[in-house]
Parts: structure tokens; sequence; C-alpha cells
């Protein structure tokens, strides 16, 4: 009987509401389960037209409901009164089982709410605010039957509880505060939480320390860590704080502290940064799981995407403007509008996908009541949900096709008005103050420099001039950059330093080849131009060398920056481009000009993550090589001549500002040309095509002073003079220097014999006590009268206790030691390592040291192109530095400090015997 009046029942159901075979099956079977499980629904469902149809939607849409359909004496009462109660009702009390009542409670208004809402009878809105609802009532009725201890906490909702727009499955997020505990007695939560556990997925990570934090806290203990400890998310979150129930005295006070904690407090460009910052490492671990596409909440154009920007604006300007002082996303969105600081077509959009995307998560979260956000990964799942979202074939697409196409309208929307939404309009409000643009005025000139203070641009008027600049006239760059500039605006707010970033942009945008190039990459590649803009807000150098070599923009257009070149094409190539230069001036420019072509796409791949710091110092080396190369080729000495590379660069570690540290050595045996004088002038000759007259004419700064006699030496000796010196005067230092002698250019047999010579005077005497001894001596004298007047040595990147001269004078006593060959400074360790002449500990304390302060050094001669190796104590260059690495400012000199003075400790173990 159950199942004939069931399918007279389901015979009066309109097919066209679920046309396909799953969703007709699905409700047969789900009927079915009810019917089992209580015999007396078959007469109301085979008797109620518009029951029938109503539990024929609600079981279509979800199992989960459907069992609580067939568990829940009341729930078919509850779905016959669905068109007549809005609003849901209570449940029957179970008696000595307060768990029972909440989770009937609990299954009830869920299944009052969805049935609505499935119906089309209740807005998203309406739907989120009743669950949110029901999530209170569910936390009031714990608080009450925990007993005092219960009422005594005030229970503050944050995240979606706390603005009012919960989802079917949303983690509660709740920090409690208790009372100033009176003699010695602590308030326990564990009865409230275990009853509110019971029925809801509560979350207390949001408080203080987290997980490792206490459950309860009071205020004056919020108050305490908001103003020490709390970070920039923490102060984000309390944007949605709300007393839900318990101590209404106490809930209250804390939303007032709250709101003077986030109001009462300017955003920082440092904590605007670090919120941004954290949310593309949530996008990128997205993209590495490869969910960016099917996750709606966190991925590309997802629902993460218009909260964040609607927080942002939020932190920005609701300080000045108590408007935006709203906990739902979509009543702030709709202030921000009516405030100008969002377009109002812009907000619509928004607003728009935002209930399209939650109404979609609604819909996977129904299916069995967990907290999913990933789209199915199935053609019959998808179906299915474009089915329970309402959509149906229209004999040119499937339901799911229709689906698909609006899902991605949705999602490019909200991601194109997120990636420009922050400066749109400002680019509005600068163009209508010129009397261009109709909603000029909509941003007051006030909010305007507050949002461009937000985001890094520190002087609005520059700022303003520099876009007016950028978007006069209707030429092809001014059409270009009206409607292209809110994104790269938006692009430069993320690098290290955006005001240099826009003036970079506005030279590239001048006259010349590079303009033309500059268009290029903005039409045809949106990556290109965003990692231009990364380089931009980098350094100045970028800027100006691109302007000089605009192939460098044809690269970006056309995808990236090139790996680095084989040594030997990179030799080739430094020939050919002063091969048909004449006159020692014009290969020396030549030389130059190549130099800082390969140089600017070596130090570009560098800043975009694209080579680490051993490729870039390997690259960097190889230019070096192929420079001095080329200079020999073109001077052509009339005896046998050879480059010896010390230093970083016999090492291959060259740095952006690192000199080149050369030795010259030619033979005099059985050749008549090989007349001192004439050797003398040919090394002359090769270092002036090399370094120039002057620094500003020069492609290195080459230091000679590891020659014998130092200054007072001839540039140039020959083989058998090196051997004499050698044998007789060395000290113990140039023994230590030859260990990362590496040939660089040159005749290569006379290089052979160099080596050899260099590689008895090293290794055939033992290492005496003596000399080390000197080297100690050297290395102190060095710490004490090398570091220029003025520089904390402290924080000197090269010369300070721990940084990269203890790292590399360790490293190279202990291969004097211990007979290890390397010229490579990390080569060494990790051979010193394997010998088992440092343990791994010591090891990898330098290495850390020694790279940290390796990478530093290189960023900061990137961004200041002047000499100088200290870490700045303060001002923008300290502030670029640490952006362009990763860190606040006070975060790199603490890492500095930590990781330097662990190397300290090493070095005067093993290099100083203390």
């Amino acid at each position: 009987m159950r199942l004939d009046q069931a399918a007279t029942g389901a015979d009066q159901l309109r097919t066209d509401e679920w046309p396909t075979r799953r969703g007709r099956d699905r409700i047969g079977t789900a009927i079915e389960w009810i019917t089992d499980a209580r015999p007396e629904a078959a007469e109301r469902l085979a008797a109620g037209e518009d029951l029938t149809a109503t539990v024929a939607t609600v079981v279509a849409a979800s199992p989960w409901l459907a069992r609580i359909c067939a568990t829940e004496p009341a729930a078919l009462d509850v779905l016959d009164r669905i068109h007549r109660d809005p609003v849901p009702g209570g449940a029957p009390d179970v008696k000595g089982d307060p768990v029972d009542h909440l989770k009937r409670i609990r299954d009830l208004g869920i299944l009052h709410i969805a049935a609505r809402d499935l119906l089309g009878l209740d807005s998203f809105d309406t739907v989120v605010g009743r669950l949110s609802h029901l999530a209170d009532r569910l936390l009031d009725e714990a608080v009450q039957e925990a007993g005092p201890a219960g009422r005594d906490l005030a229970v503050i909702g944050l995240g979606k509880l706390g603005a009012s727009e919960l989802n079917y499955a949303s983690d509660v997020d709740l920090v409690l505060i208790g009372p100033d505990p009176s003699g010695g007695v602590e308030h326990d939560p564990r009865p409230f939480l275990e009853l509110a556990r019971s029925v809801l997925t509560v979350d207390l990570d949001l408080r203080p320390e987290g997980r490792s934090g206490a459950l309860v806290r009071t205020l004056a203990s919020y108050e305490h860590y908001w103003s020490r400890w709390a970070q920039p998310w923490e102060f984000q979150a309390l944007l949605k704080t709300r007393a839900v129930t318990g101590a209404g005295d106490l809930g209250r006070a804390f939303e007032e502290r709250a709101a003077e904690q986030v109001w009462g407090r300017p955003l920082g460009v440092e904590e605007l940064r670090a919120l941004r910052q954290m949310k593309a490492r949530a996008e990128q671990e997205l993209a590495r799981r490869n969910l960016a596409e099917r996750e709606i909440k966190r991925g590309r154009g997802g629902i993460r995407d218009i909260e964040f920007a609607v927080q942002l604006l939020q932190l920005v300007h609701g300080r000045s403007d108590p408007a935006l002082r709203q906990p739902s996303t979509l009543a702030c969105l709709s202030a921000l509008a009516a405030g100008g600081y969002v377009a109002p077509g812009d907000a619509e959009q928004l607003a728009a996908a935002y209930r399209f995307l939650r109404t979609v998560e609604h819909r996977l979260q129904l299916y069995e009541g967990q907290p999913v956000h990933t789209l199915p990964s199935t053609a019959d799942g998808l179906a299915a949900l474009a089915e329970v979202m309402g959509y149906r074939a229209d004999g040119r697409h499937s339901a799911a096709q229709q689906f698909d196409r609006d899902l991605r309208a949705h999602r490019q929307a909200a991601r194109s008005i997120h990636e420009r939404l922050f400066f749109r309009p400002l680019l509005e409000a600068f163009t209508a103050t010129r009397g261009r643009g109709p909603s000029a005025a909509a941003l007051s000139e006030a909010a305007r420099a507050e949002r461009l203070a937000a985001f890094g641009f520190a002087d609005a008027a520059r700022t303003g001039q520099a876009v007016s600049e950028l978007t006069r006239g209707f030429s092809r760059m001014s059409v270009l950059m009206q409607r292209s500039l809110p994104l790269l605006l938006d692009w430069l707010s993320t690098t290290p330093d955006p005001d240099q970033g826009l003036l970079g942009l506005r030279t590239l945008a001048g006259a010349g080849p590079a303009r033309d190039r500059l268009v290029a990459v903005c039409r045809e590649s949106p990556a290109g131009a965003r990692q231009l803009c990364q380089l931009l807000g980098t350094a100045h150098r970028f800027a100006r060398d691109m302007q000089r070599h605009p192939e460098a923009l044809t690269r970006l257009a056309a995808g990236s920056f090139p790996a680095p070149s084989d040594a030997e094409d990179l030799r080739d190539r430094a020939s050919r481009s002063i091969g048909w230069r004449t006159g020692a001036g014009r290969v020396g420019s030549g030389l130059r000009q190549f130099v800082e072509s390969e140089r600017l796409r070596i130090g570009a791949r560098d800043v975009l993550q694209m080579d680490d710091g051993d490729v870039t110092g390997r690259a960097l080396s190889d230019l070096a090589d192929a420079a001095i190369a080329a200079a020999i080729e073109a001077v052509n000495p009339p005896m046998p001549f050879a480059v010896i590379g010390l230093g970083r660069l016999g090492g291959r570690e060259v740095g952006y500002g690192s000199d080149l540290d050369l030795l010259t050595v030619w033979d005099d045996a059985g050749w008549p040309a090989a007349d001192p004088e004439v050797a003398e002038e040919a090394a002359r000759a090769v270092i002036r095509l090399v370094a120039g007259d002057s620094p500003s004419t020069g492609s290195y700064r080459v230091d000679l002073n590891l020659r014998p006699e130092g200054r007072q030496g001839p540039t140039s000796r020959s083989l058998a003079s090196y051997a004499a010196y050698y044998e007789r005067w060395a000290e113990p230092w140039e023994r230590q220097s030859l260990l990362r002698g590496r040939y660089v250019a040159g005749d290569v047999a006379l290089a052979e014999r160099f080596a050899a010579l260099a590689q008895r005077f090293i290794w055939d005497r033992p290492l005496t006590e003596a000399d080390i001894l000197a080297l100690r001596r050297s290395k102190a004298r060095m710490e004490k009268e090398r570091v220029p007047a003025g520089d904390d040595p402290k924080f000197h990147l090269k010369l300070g206790p721990g940084s990269i001269s203890d790292v590399e004078w360790t490293v190279q006593l202990l291969q004097l030691r211990n007979r290890v060959a390397a010229t490579n400074t990390m080569a060494a360790l990790e051979l010193l390592e394997r010998s088992g002449a440092i343990d791994a500990g010591d090891a990898a304390t330098l290495r850390s040291s020694y790279r940290f302060c390796r990478q530093a050094r290189n960023r900061l001669s990137l961004i200041r192109e002047t000499p100088g190796d200290a870490l700045p104590v303060a001002g923008r260059v300290l502030t670029t530095l640490a952006h362009s690495l990763g860190y606040s400012s006070p975060e790199l000199r603490n890492e500095y400090a930590r990781l330097t003075r662990r190397a300290r400790q090493v070095t005067e173990r093993l290099f100083y015997g203390a």
C-alpha cells in the first residue's frame, strides 16, 4: 500500500520540474525511504499534491534533507505548512535530553529554511539571515542549558555568523569572553561547548594564539593582546564582530572595544600588504592543487574575491566613514556604492555574482550537509547541480551548459572587477578633475588620498599628475592607459615601491621605441604587463634600462625573459656585439651595452623569482667572463695572455654590485714579442675596455688588489714572475685567495699552467699554526678597518659578524685544513660536510646566513645602484628592500640578526678557535 499511495502522489508531479531520469529516480528512492520509515507518510503524500511536490523538491536536492524527512516525526508537518509559515517554528521538547532537543531544533529549522529556499519562496538574503538566526537560537539554548557557567560567558560571533550570512554547513566562528575571575574561580566553557558542538561545527581558531590559546579570555586580556601581538588578519576578522548570546553587557562591551581597535587606527601599508599577500598565498595553494577553477569560494572570481575586496575598502575608508562599518558583505557593498567608493555598476555586478555563487555553494552543501566549496568533477555531478539550481534544457543547450555559462560570466565579472576595483574610481576622479569622465566627483579628494596611501602610493598629487600625463589626449597610448590603468595600478600597488613603479611606467610611455613596445605588452600579454609592473616597482634601473634596451619589452610581450644563455653562446654574442666597432671608445661602449642588456635579463629573472641565487650568481659570472673574453679579443695581445678570476668571480658568485677580482698573466717563454711593457699595456687596455675611464663608462668595477704587491705591483706579470713571488714572498691570505682562482678568458694553455702553479702554492706546503694566526689577524683587521664610516658593522651584509665574509673565511680555512678544493663557497661547504670536516648543523647555519645575506645584498644593489653593503636602518630603501624580499622592515632586520648571530657563533668556534 505504501508504494501504491506514494506512486499516486508521484504521478501528480509536473514532470517538467525534474526532467532527467536521475532526478526522478532520486525522488522515488527518497519517497521509499520516507514511507518505509514512517508508514503514515504514504497517505499524506497521496492525499496532498502540494505536500508531495514540496517533498519531491526537497529530497531531489538533498539526501541529507531526505533523511530528516524519514527520521523526524514533525518533518512533514513543517513541509505541509511551508507556504503558510515563513518563519521556522519551535521543536517539541525532549525531556531530560538537551542534545536531542537541540538536534530537533536544528533539523526542523534547516528543513524549513531549505524548503522555502528550494521552492523560491525566500531570497538569498532572507535565507542567510534565517540560517544565522537559527544558529543564534541554538547557541542561546546551549548557554541556558549550560547553567550559570554558560550564562556568565559572552559568546561572540565572527565570520559569517557575525555578519548574519551563514551557509547551510558553515563553521560557526566564535570567541568566548569571561568576566574577571573573582576569588580565583575560573569559568569553565566546556559544558556550553559540548552542547553547541553537538549541533554546530564550532571553530574557536580565531581566538588569540589560535589553537594554542585559552578558550576563554577576559576583555582586558583581549585588549592587551590586540595592542601588542595581533596580526592584520585578526583586525580584519573583527569587522564581523557580533555578540550572539550569553552575558549581554560583556558582549556589548566587547563589540565596542573591537570597533575601537578596527576603526580607531589607520590601516598601514604594511598591514594591507600582509592581507593581500595572505590571500595571494591561498590562491597559489589552490592553483598548486589544481582547484582554482573548481573552487567557488577561494578560486579566481570566487566568493572570497568579493568579500575580500569589500573588506579592504572597509578597512581603508571605514575609519572616516561610519556608513561602511557594517558586517554584512552585501550591505557594505551597497554602502560603498552609495558613498562613491565603488562604481554603482560594479557594485551591482558584484552583488549579483555574490548571490549567485553563494547560492551554488548552498546547493552543494545541501546535498549532504557538508562544508563543500568545490564543483563536481564529473559531468553527471554538474548536471545534477544545474538541475537543483533550476536550470532546464532548452532544446539547444543542456541545463549543465547553461549553468556553466552563467557561472563563468559571474566569476569573470567578479575577478575583473576585483582586480580593478580599488583604482578605477581613482582614475575616473583624476580624469574628471581635468574635465573628463562623468563620475569624477564620486570619490572625494580626501578619499583618493586615503586609498592611495593605504595601497602604498605616498604622494597623491604626484600620482594624480602621472595618471593625467599617461591618459592625456587621444593617442594609442593614452587610450590604452585609460582602459588599462586601473589594473596596472592594482599590480603596481603590490610591488615594493608603487610610486617608483608608476614613474617608471610614465618613463616608458614617453616618446621612443619603448613606447610602442609598451603598448604591445599591455595589449598582448597581461602576464607580461604584470611582470613589468613588478620590475618597475622594484628598482628604478629597470625603467632606465628598458628605455635603453626596448627589446626587453618585446620579450615580455612574447612571454617572458629567456633562461640564462650557455656560456659559450654568451661569449660569441659578446664578441659579435663589438666585432664591427672600431676605436677603444666605441668598443667599450658596445661592450657596456651588451652587458647592460644581459644584466637586465638576469636581474628581471631574479626579481620575478624565475631563478634562485645560485643560478643568478652563475649567470652574472658567465656574463663577466664573456665581457672579459671579448675585451681580450679586441685588444689581441701579441703574446699568450690570460685572465684569472678570484673572489666572487672565481667562485661564480658574482652579484650586481660585485667588483671583479682579477689577475692577468702572460708568458715570456719563447715569444719574441713578450716584452713586459707590451704586456703591461695590453693588460691595461683589456682592463680599460671592461672598467671604462670612469664608473659611468665602464661595464664593471675591476679590482686588481689581490695581485702580487697589491696596488704597487704591475697590472700583469709573467708566469715565471708569479712562480718566484709565490715561492718567496706570498702571504697566507694570498694562498687563501687562490682557493677561488679560476680561468676566465684568454690563452687556455697558459691558464692551465698558472692553475698548476697555484695548486702547488696552495697544497704543497703544510698549513702551520703561524699561517692560521696570520689569517685570523687579517680577518680581524678587515672587520675593524674596512666597514665604511657611518655604516653599522652589526648590519653590514658583507663584513658584519656572521655575514658573507665570516662564512667565506670560515669555509676557506676549513678547506685549507682539510685539503678540500672548490672555488664556489656553497660547493665547498657541501664537500666539507660530506667529508666530516663540519657537522650538518653548523653547515646549515652558515649556508642560511650566506644565502640570506647574498640575496639581500644583491637586491640592495639593484634597488640603490650605489656602492654600499649596510642594511639600511630605516627609510624608503629599507622598506623597498624588505618588501622585495617578502618581509616587513622590522622582519628583515630581525631575520638578519637571527641568522648572522648564529653564523657568528660558528665562525668564532671554527675560524677563531674560541
